[in-house]
């Protein structure tokens, strides 16, 4: 590559000057003190890192936080401690922030109005949407003046370039969750559009605004500070960006079928500060045939539920057919209402009739099945409901009824496979969770999904067998006819040793003020077999995740946070001598 000899000669100072000092080292500014600096410059221009720093210079923060022997340093192109660096580095973030924050979040709603969800029977590669997307971010590298591929519409590469032999991956993914768009209604009643992006108050709702379309745009102006201010960078940074994250998760495979494998690879789709450990993604996946209804009554003919696997909807809707449309609704909404008192009271109910059908809702709170507990399943409810109405209002019974019962028998309301009897719980991983999610009825089969996340302890094979074994068992004494899929992932458990993944803690935990101490999740990323993976961000933890769910939203401050953190990140990654 072609470096200035201007650039040359600061790479070979700070490197130099990095070889011989120890890592990590903590930057003197803090989290107030950042923001500090943030509502100082809020209304004022910056045209560049250096003159922002020379502006900074001459603050009283300068002089509280002995900020002055680092930008002289960095100003006089003199060799820099690790202190110093990591100062620098900090005003880096800080200096992205509040140089692009807002043309960043420009870029997001732009991304967030593209709806890049999976379309039935088109492949992802060839959904025009994605093609669309493919374009808006090439046109945003490009003009950030960073290298882009598009791989086979499968993964978006974009590259920043730098010395050394190894390669940073950074992991996001422009692929969302559907939605079911009448439910995007806040309280007060305001309706929301999905794929626009809507400010209140501070925050930004949205499809892709938390997952994770917010971390393909906070990486993309991380490498373009990175880039125009010509810093130097020890080694190769790729963002890539996945398309299939949220479905058969076959496009990183397939780039890295084609492609190396970078030596470290960091998820910008999990949680802070930095997540070491994610649980095995796992399915059950029930599947009825359909059959004519026997028996005297009302005959469910539809059911709703979440439109994907890892999805808890904050609806189930389901539709009965009866030659006594207004009492069945009556009756519904009686036995209904009475369940939901029984049941903690925690979920809404109503019926109506529709036409000459009557339709039953239950409504809860939607969740990413990953925190099954941040959430009020309606989909568990509704099923435990109808098996539990069998003798009470007539119901003829078919595929659904079946479903219906295997659910009660098997899952209940539980989200921690108690009722099946194969819970059980890592001490840092925490629980097995297990949450009825997906519901999809085709011309031939109704199916239904158990979504699980599994801790380590105890081996898939094994987990997978005890699973198997007790739902045929249950087959065979209810006579209820299922053809089951099973699969399930093996939990990712990391050593978190390394000056990188120090330096990764350091980082967002002095930005975040948060407990300097490594996280796990129930989530699992891209980065879940590839080596030396770790999530970073960008999600905050014990704050309830958006992402899946109806009105899904993303603060401006942490968005703006995000770009701030990811751009120090790759800095301070990028210039270390030794990962």
């Amino acid at each position: 590559m072609d470096f200035s000899l201007k650039r040359l000669a600061v790479t070979t100072l700070l490197l130099s000057g990095l070889a011989t000092l120890p890592a990590p080292a903590f930057a003197n500014l803090t989290a107030q003190q950042g923001a500090a600096l943030v509502k100082h410059y809020a209304d004022q221009s910056v045209t560049d890192f250096r003159q922002f720093l020379g502006s900074v210079a001459k603050s009283d923060l300068a002089r509280t936080a002995n900020l002055g022997p680092a930008i002289g340093a960095f100003l006089g192109n003199q060799p820099l401690s690790a202190e110093q660096q990591n100062e620098i580095h900090r005003l880096l973030g800080l200096y992205a922030r509040v140089k692009y924050g807002a043309a960043a979040t420009e870029t997001l709603k732009e991304l967030v109005a593209i709806p890049t969800y999976r379309k039935d029977g088109v492949a992802q590669h060839e959904n025009p949407e994605f093609l669309k997307i493919a374009d808006k971010i090439k046109s945003l590298a490009e003009s950030f003046d960073l290298n882009f591929r598009n791989v086979d519409n499968r993964v978006y590469e974009i590259s920043l370039d730098g010395s050394g032999d190894e390669v940073v991956g950074i992991h996001a993914h422009a692929d969302v969750v559907p939605v079911t768009p009448e439910n995007w209604v806040l309280k007060d009643g305001t309706r929301l559009d999905p794929f626009k992006v809507t400010l209140v108050g501070d925050r930004m709702y949205g499809r892709g605004t938390e997952d994770d379309k917010n971390g393909i745009v906070v990486a993309l102006y991380a490498m373009k500070v990175i880039k125009e201010e010509k810093l130097p960078l020890a080694r190769h940074f790729k963002l890539l960006v996945d398309t299939t994250e949220e479905t058969t998760g076959d496009a990183i495979p397939y780039y890295f079928e084609r492609n190396p494998t970078p030596n470290y690879n960091l998820a910008l789709d999990g949680g802070y500060p930095v997540v070491i450990a994610e649980k095995g993604y796992g399915t059950v996946m029930a599947n009825f045939a359909r059959r004519e209804a026997q028996g005297k009554g009302a005959e469910i003919t539809a059911m709703t539920g979440g439109k994907a696997t890892n999805q808890i909807p904050s609806t189930s809707v389901v539709t009965f057919v009866t030659d006594q449309p207004a009492e069945l609704a009556a009756s519904l909404l009686k036995a209904a209402t009475e369940y939901a008192k029984r049941n903690g009271g925690d979920f809404d109910v109503a019926s109506q009739v529709v036409g000459k059908d009557v339709q039953l809702t239950f409504t809860g709170v939607s969740a990413h099945s990953s925190e099954p507990e941040s959430g009020v399943n309606p989909v568990a409810r509704m099923l435990d409901f109808i098996h539990g109405l069998d003798g009470k209002i007539a119901l003829k019974h078919n595929h659904i009824t079946d479903a219906a019962r295997y659910a009660a028998d098997n899952w209940g309301l539980d989200y921690l496979g108690k009722r099946l009897g194969i819970g059980f719980s890592d001490g840092f991983m925490g629980p097995l969770t297990a949450s009825l999610t997906y519901v999809g009825l085709d011309d031939k089969t109704f199916k239904l999904a158990v979504n699980l996340r599994v801790p380590v302890g105890k081996s898939t094979d094994a987990l997978k067998s005890e699973i198997a074994g007790k739902l045929a068992d249950w087959s065979k004494q209810s006579h209820v006819a299922v053809a089951f899929d099973y699969s399930i992932d093996e939990p990712m458990y990391r050593n978190p040793e390394g000056e990188w993944v120090k330096a990764l803690l350091a980082v967002a935990s002095e930005n975040l003020g948060m407990e300097h101490k490594y996280g796990t999740s129930a989530g699992a990323t891209s980065v879940h077999d590839l080596p030396n993976g770790v999530q970073f961000g960008l999600a905050m933890p014990d704050v309830k995740y958006t992402g899946h769910n109806d009105n899904e939203f993303k603060t401006v401050e942490q968005f703006l946070l995000d770009l701030q953190i990811v751009t120090e990140m790759m800095g301070r990654i990028g210039q270390m001598p030794k990962l």
